[in-house]
């Protein structure tokens, strides 16, 4: 059923990214803006990890991993049904080695999260940071590469455009991280713990955007009474282009000589040449041509003479 489809993984990612970073978020305006023992000197916002490595670490944890294990679900579910059809099939080896390399990225930055989560900014700060770098790096690494998969096929499949509106989505998102990344870094690393916090907040936002585009990847696979999976409808093209816009005929006959069976016979002597439509015709194991007359002979006592 289409709604059970893979379409859904991106989905539930997303919602569960964007409602674990609300959740945390509303909790430490609701109980008046806390100084957590791990912010800096001076630092009246929250980072992230400052507010999941305390009461809200369990769902810090939860929400990380059902992230990461849906938007890796995801990153499979599109090389699959690329590989049996359902998806525009990749045209190259280049292609595949892309999307190979993108899901082990996507990989590297899963465990990056899910371990920034259990080693949380209080008790172990180096690791926490070597970790969410590792986070940051991954995904986006992983990004450029399918990227640049998306960016061949849309050459190739120039009549879908959905492989082109991904490929500039998945390229805005490679930008619009890398900046607001820098800046996040710089204002960590210059003694502006506040600004690095907000542009923390924003990088965390702009990941769920990325995660919904992988709908603009999946949702062609689905197959509903009024949309036919996108590798598909590609196949039924190509058919009808090679067969020059038309279905193929059926045969004009039903045996296997085809429309040639009698070129060697005019009309008017299959009978006298004993063809018919491939079968030989005879006048059966009877008696000689002389005697075709046999019933009647019989009644004159003319045809025991030949018994």
């Amino acid at each position: 059923m289409w709604y059970l489809g893979s379409w859904m993984f991106p989905v539930i990612s997303a919602a569960m990214w964007l409602g674990m970073l609300l959740g945390m978020f509303i909790y430490w305006e609701a109980i008046g803006h806390p100084i957590y023992p791990s912010m800096n000197q001076g630092q009246t916002i929250a980072y992230i990890s400052d507010v999941g490595a305390y009461h809200l670490k369990p769902l810090f944890i939860a929400g990380a991993c059902v992230t990461t294990v849906f938007l890796d679900l995801a990153f499979m579910s599109e090389r699959w049904l690329r590989h049996k059809g359902r998806l525009a099939p990749n045209t190259s080896r280049a292609q595949t080695i892309l999307s190979i390399i993108a899901i082990l990225f996507a990989i590297a930055g899963s465990a990056g999260l899910i371990l920034l989560s259990n080693f949380d900014t209080y008790h172990h700060p180096r690791l926490h940071d070597g970790f969410l770098l590792l986070f940051i790096g991954g995904y986006w690494f992983s990004a450029i590469f399918l990227c640049a998969e998306y960016q061949r096929l849309g050459i190739h499949y120039r009549s879908h455009r959905i492989l082109r509106l991904s490929f500039w989505v998945k390229l805005t998102f490679i930008i619009v991280e890398f900046v607001l990344a820098v800046v996040f870094a710089s204002t960590s690393y210059t003694g502006d713990p506040n600004v690095a916090a907000v542009f923390e907040w924003i990088v965390a936002l702009v990941f769920t955007f990325y995660v919904l585009s992988f709908l603009l990847d999946l949702l062609p696979s689905v197959r509903t009474s009024h949309h036919q999976p996108q590798g598909w409808a590609l196949k039924a093209e190509m058919e009808k282009a090679h067969h020059g816009g038309q279905q193929p005929g059926a045969p004009l006959t039903n045996d296997s000589a085809g429309p040639n069976q009698n070129r060697h016979v005019a009309p008017g002597d299959d009978l006298e040449a004993g063809a018919y439509r491939g079968t030989t015709m005879t006048n059966g194991p009877g008696y000689p041509a002389e005697h075709n007359d046999l019933g009647r002979q019989k009644k004159r006592g003319i045809g025991r003479l030949w018994s």
